[in-house]
């Protein structure tokens, strides 16, 4: 017994001493997880993190006792069911997150265990004798006798994700030599300085975050200009309004002011400005021309040494 209640201390003790020393937390499901596997895994992540593995029933009573130092260890307690583990760590999330869910070996199919995927049966010939074509018949898969052996005519979706697989699905899998499913470390929820979110929440890049930020000043924009309600991002928006009702102003009335003189004076003399156009391409094309002609010269130049060669 004392051996026992001094495993436990030391477990709780260690579990402190990670939650205190590391910031982020991966909480992963570890079914069908061989022993191989974790080995590869606390390898390959052995200078990011640290993998602690416990009884579900343990984990929640340290836990409990933690609460009263740090109330945000209470939103790990509802995950810390099933087969699950922990991995800590203070390096990029979703670098340690690739790592951890890279690590998978594929395996057949087992009655009674849940389809991680959909699964198919490719069309092709089996190599199998006639005799089976009522296995075939039974699970819907459609065949024909080519050679004398079973082939396959079309693809087959035999199981759906999250479907229980039957006797008769790992069977015929098994025969098939089809090993469908992949099984490694899942992870299932993530901590992070206090807080806890699903993992996919680490797929979401700088250029979506930035998306959304821009489309959001957007609409704070739209509404505040909308509403009349000076904000910061309308702030330039409404000063460039309020100018060019300004300008309107100015142009339609005798009152001027700096910004509306230039612009008066092309609406009061336009013909001045309509000959100051021509005059301007024209002297950019007469600039144009030289340039034009002693390219020209240059060629000739170039052509007329080519006259005098090594055969002269």
């Amino acid at each position: 017994m004392g051996g026992v209640r001094d495993k436990k201390v030391e477990y709780f003790a260690k579990l402190k001493q990670l939650l205190e020393e590391f910031k982020s937390v991966f909480i992963v499901g570890v079914d069908n997880v061989s022993s191989q596997q974790m080995h590869e895994i606390r390898k390959a992540t052995r200078k990011d993190a640290v993998v602690l593995m416990g009884k579900n029933t343990m984990v929640r009573r340290a836990l409990r006792g933690f609460i009263a130092e740090n109330p945000d260890f209470e939103k790990l307690l509802p995950f810390v069911r099933g087969n699950i583990g922990f991995i800590f760590t203070n390096s990029d999330l979703k670098t340690i997150r690739d790592v951890i869910i890279a690590n998978k070996v594929a395996a057949p199919a087992r009655a009674g265990a849940i389809a991680p995927a959909d699964v198919f049966v490719p069309a092709g010939n089996t190599g199998m004798e006639p005799g089976k074509t009522s296995f075939f018949q039974a699970l819907g898969v459609p065949t024909k006798i080519a050679r004398g052996t079973i082939e396959i005519t079309n693809d087959v979706k035999i199981l759906t994700k999250d479907q229980k697989v039957g006797p008769s699905e790992a069977s015929l899998l098994n025969m098939l030599n089809i090993s469908p499913f992949t099984y490694g470390m899942t992870v299932v929820q993530v901590y992070d300085n206090g807080e806890v979110f699903p993992a996919d929440i680490l797929d979401i890049t700088d250029d979506e975050l930035l998306g959304h930020f821009v489309s959001a000043i957007s609409v704070i924009t739209q509404i505040s200009l909308a509403a009349g309600y000076p904000t910061t991002p309308a702030v330039g928006h409404i000063v460039v309004n309020n100018y060019k009702n300004v300008l309107a102003l100015s142009i339609a009335t005798e009152y001027t002011f700096e910004g509306s003189e230039a612009i008066k004076d092309r609406i009061a003399n336009p013909d001045a400005y309509a000959a100051a156009a021509p005059a301007a391409a024209a002297a950019s094309s007469s600039d144009a021309a030289p340039a034009e002609e002693a390219a020209a010269e240059e060629e000739d130049e170039s052509d007329d040494e080519m006259g005098f060669g090594l055969f002269d």
